[in-house]
């Protein structure tokens, strides 16, 4: 690139806008250049992801980027093309069968035609004369998600964000000031945290690492989380829960949430809802449900009632740009009743003054730990209007039969071994030759995932389960392309097996 002849610097007009009445028309040729760039990126790279590992992939960015200058004109659609090219050429495009690793979705083609039209316009949600249409759609989608999960719509409350860090850290917020306000007898987001109070958050062994760096953020300490143990599928254990709940109110402490987890990212393992939420009212506490991955259950017919009980938390976490195929970002967080928010309560003359909300124009600011924020609930409401829960939820099921496909194909091969039957779209497993020990099984599975990657030939993920030791590690496949097939699944273990053999034979 060349930063000092910026495009369009030698016609002495500026470069076209993507909004206006002119800007449609702008944005054709550029759009039919980044198509033509994602077309060409795709045949060079030829599999779910570049071959030759980072240091191929650093010279090839490098060598681009160097050789890319400004063309004359305002469009550079010469160099929106040369780079769109780079980009899908050296990208693990979740759309192949092979890539698996990751709750990274294929985005519906919908939803990312959608969220152009929110690039192009680029409305901020933190206030109504940014957003009008906007602000609007947000409201109906909070509301229909509501009801999704269980809540009364009229009582709840939410917002759109980042993903399911964002959504835990501001449930862990609320119940924060919820538990800590109401024992220091001062409201904590004024005050801060009052002194001489322990307080604890309890969560799963498996529970997300968002929820240790939320407590970190808050001023609670990552000491404060205490991790409950899980069973082989890697749920809380409910006696457990109760057990250090009880020791926890015998020392003193303040118990400020039960986090309860509805889709580990490692199993898609799904704590037991109805009991934890008994032990929560039982102990008065906070219950957060972290349903990032989980919540796409919802969708599904087959699978809702694994989530029976999300409705009795006071907050959750819901990500659609997992098991909703939508590009990132497409979190959502709610709550069960609207004046558990009121901590989050914002005003600011310059963007929702009193006086404008009384005559009746409505502002999201106070919903978000963000002020400026893309309406991200355009693309989901647009999807959900097409496709409806039952399009979207015979996506979710074809998922959750690839995984059970795989996991039988794991359960007949002999060098493969399953660690748990499928709960959502996830399946774990690894290599395992007879006679290795446990500790070279763990390097063997570890060397054989990163020959996929080298080779480009397949992006299998890799997890530890909880304990001590050597033997832990897994691989996992986490399947969330529909259009992928029972054929394709067996093609990618069948990979996995010859990773696996190849790296003995280099051993």
């Amino acid at each position: 690139m060349t930063p000092n002849h910026p495009h369009g610097a030698t016609t002495g007009r500026a470069p076209a806008l993507a909004g206006g009445v002119a800007g449609p028309q702008a944005l054709r040729p550029l759009l039919d250049a980044v198509l033509d760039g994602l077309t060409e990126g795709a045949v060079r790279r030829d599999g779910p992801l570049p071959a030759g590992g980072p240091g191929q992939l650093a010279a090839l960015v490098a060598g681009t980027l160097a050789e890319t200058g400004g063309e004359p004109g305002p469009s550079g659609t010469t160099v929106l093309r040369r780079l769109t090219t780079l980009l899908a050429q050296g990208s693990a495009d979740p759309a192949d069968p092979a890539c698996a690793a990751h709750l990274h979705c294929p985005p519906l083609a919908l939803a990312v035609a959608a969220d152009l039209a929110v690039s192009a316009l680029n409305p901020s949600q933190d206030s109504w004369d940014q957003a009008p249409a906007a602000t609007e759609v947000e409201s109906v989608l909070i509301r229909d998600l509501a009801a999704l999960a269980g809540y009364d719509p009229q009582r709840a409350a939410g917002v759109l964000t980042s993903g399911g860090t964002e959504s835990n850290l501001t449930g862990l917020m609320l119940a924060r000031d919820h538990a800590l306000g109401r024992a220091g007898g001062r409201p904590t987001e004024l005050a801060g945290l009052p002194q001489g109070l322990v307080p604890r958050v309890f969560a799963s062994a498996s529970a997300h690492f968002s929820v240790q760096r939320a407590a970190a953020v808050l001023g609670l300490g990552e000491q404060a989380v205490t991790s409950i143990p899980v069973d082989h599928d890697l749920r809380m254990d409910q006696r457990a829960l109760a057990a250090r709940l009880e020791e926890s109110r015998d020392r003193g402490e303040v118990p400020v949430a039960i986090v309860a987890t509805a889709g580990t990212t490692d199993t898609g393992g799904i704590d037991p809802l109805p009991g934890t939420a008994d032990l929560a009212e039982e102990h008065g506490v906070w219950l957060h449900v972290d349903a990032a991955y989980g919540g796409g259950a919802l969708l599904s017919d087959r699978l809702a009632p694994l989530l029976d009980g999300i409705e009795r938390a006071d907050s959750l976490s819901l990500d659609w740009h997992k098991l909703g195929w939508q590009p990132s970002p497409a979190g959502v967080f709610l709550v069960r009743r609207a004046e558990t928010y009121a901590p989050l309560a914002r005003r600011a003359v310059y963007l929702n003054p009193a006086d404008d909300e009384e005559a009746g124009y409505p502002s999201l600011l106070g919903l978000s730990l963000r002020t400026t924020r893309r309406p991200d609930a355009f693309k989901i409401a647009a999807t959900l209007a097409a496709l409806g829960r039952s399009g979207l939820g015979a996506l979710v099921d074809t998922c959750h039969d690839l995984a059970h496909h795989a996991a039988a194909t794991v359960r007949a091969h002999p060098l493969l071994e399953l660690h748990t039957t499928p709960v959502l779209t996830t399946t774990v497993f690894r290599y395992r030759p007879a006679g290795a020990t446990p500790a070279g099984t763990d390097r063997l599975n570890a060397a054989l995932r990163r020959r996929l990657l080298h080779e480009g030939r397949a992006v299998v993920g890799r997890t530890e389960l909880p304990g001590e030791g050597p033997g832990r590690v897994r691989l996992k496949l986490t399947l969330l392309n529909p259009h992928a097939t029972p054929a394709d699944v067996d093609a990618l273990l069948h990979a996995v097996v010859a990773a696996g053999r190849a790296e003995e034979e280099a051993d």
